[in-house]
């Protein structure tokens, strides 16, 4: 037998999947405590930003204003949890929530709230005609009105899981009203995640001036989280999710729910 003929014969692999994810959990712990490594992510993003970055991307054919890791961060948060419902509020172009759904659509279960104060006819057209509208509903109204807040609990069913998402209007006092209105909804073990605490993390000169609000730093949504948590016990910051959310605009959102 020739050494070409001869029967391949696997080696004995070890199963290295806990090594794996010690060594990614290790990692992603370490790259959160690099400020000089954030600090230069942060600039790339805020470089990209000239350019409407977060606009660019779009999720099964709606446009998605989210950075592309976020996104990731966010499926495996949903992949991991695998909640009933998922609560977001700020609709805009119709992406996120689809988004959502497509993720809820795999589990084989579930529903996403979509809640903004002003849902445009175009953007509601799009989602309503989306492959994935039947797992999501639209609530119009303000997200911190009691009577929106009324709407969307009556769309939970008892006992789901739920998870929320923040990211309406950004203002550290919108915000913080969000976070003591609809927090309560979230469930042990379920994620509640604020989006775009980067602008918390801004030089002065960074913060974008090219939209239709102005959110310098301490009026922002990383100030209402850190608020927040000084006055509710349930959530905490997850170390190892935030700790590789670099090239992100939502690094330190991403708070767990740890009691009921």
């Amino acid at each position: 037998m020739t050494e070409a003929t001869k029967p391949f014969i696997k080696p004995n692999i070890p199963d290295d999947r806990a090594e794996f994810e010690a060594e990614r959990r290790r990692s992603s712990l370490a790259m959160g405590a690099d400020d000089a490594l954030f600090e230069q992510a942060r600039d790339c993003v805020m470089s990209a930003d000239r350019h409407r970055y977060t606009y660019l991307w779009s999720w099964m054919g709606a446009p998605i204003i989210q950075v592309p890791a976020d996104i990731v961060a966010t499926q495996e948060v949903i992949w991991a949890t695998k909640p009933d419902v998922i609560i977001e509020t700020g609709v805009a172009r119709g992406g996120s929530v689809i988004f959502y759904a497509s993720m809820l659509a795999l589990l084989g279960k579930g529903k996403v709230i979509g809640v903004d104060i002003d849902i445009r006819a175009h953007n509601r057209d799009t989602i309503e005609k989306h492959p994935m509208a039947s797992r999501i509903t639209l609530i119009e109204g303000s997200s911190i009105a009691p009577e929106t807040i009324e709407r969307v609990k009556a769309e939970i069913p008892a006992g789901g899981a739920v998870m929320l998402v923040l990211d309406s209007d950004h203002s550290k006092n919108h915000v913080l009203a969000e976070l003591r209105a609809l927090s309560p909804l979230v469930t042990r073990g379920q994620f509640l995640v604020v989006a775009d605490t980067l602008l918390g993390r801004l030089k002065p000169e960074q913060t974008p001036t090219a939209r239709s609000h102005f959110w310098p730093p301490g009026d922002e949504p990383l100030a209402a989280v850190q608020a927040f948590l000084t006055e509710n016990d349930r959530f905490r910051p997850d170390p190892e999710l935030n700790g590789k959310l670099i090239l992100s605009s939502s690094p330190g959102g991403y708070l767990c729910c740890v009691k009921a």
